[in-house]
């Protein structure tokens, strides 16, 4: 990777960085359009549960701490970390063979 090309990923890396941790600060806490229209509707009260309720990163963090806005930008930040790393492992996946850029000759 070249030194602009390496300085382009970083600024971007940290811009996506300060989007989903200082952004998720602002996100409304009004609910999603499913439950608004489950709500509207009348049958939220039937929804149940799913098996990873209690898991540290369901409803954007809301079980990692007691400050929520904290805890969304947590989430957010692990959200980013994983899709960089499966990214990167897709990217490795499919990568032409020997490691050789695209243009260089045999």
């Amino acid at each position: 990777m070249t030194r602009r090309g390496l300085v382009w990923f970083v600024g971007a890396l940290l811009v996506t960085v300060l989007i989903a941790v200082v952004g998720s600060r602002y996100a409304s806490s009004e609910p999603d359009g499913l439950e608004y229209v489950a709500e509207r509707e009348g049958f939220a009260d039937q929804a149940q549960d799913h098996a990873l309720a209690q898991t540290p990163l369901a409803d954007y963090g809301d079980n990692l701490g007691t400050d929520r806005a904290l805890s969304t930008g947590i989430a957010g930040l692990i959200g980013v970390i994983v899709a960089i790393a499966l990214g990167f492992g897709l990217f490795w996946l499919i990568r032409a063979p020997g490691g050789g850029s695209p243009d260089s000759t045999p």
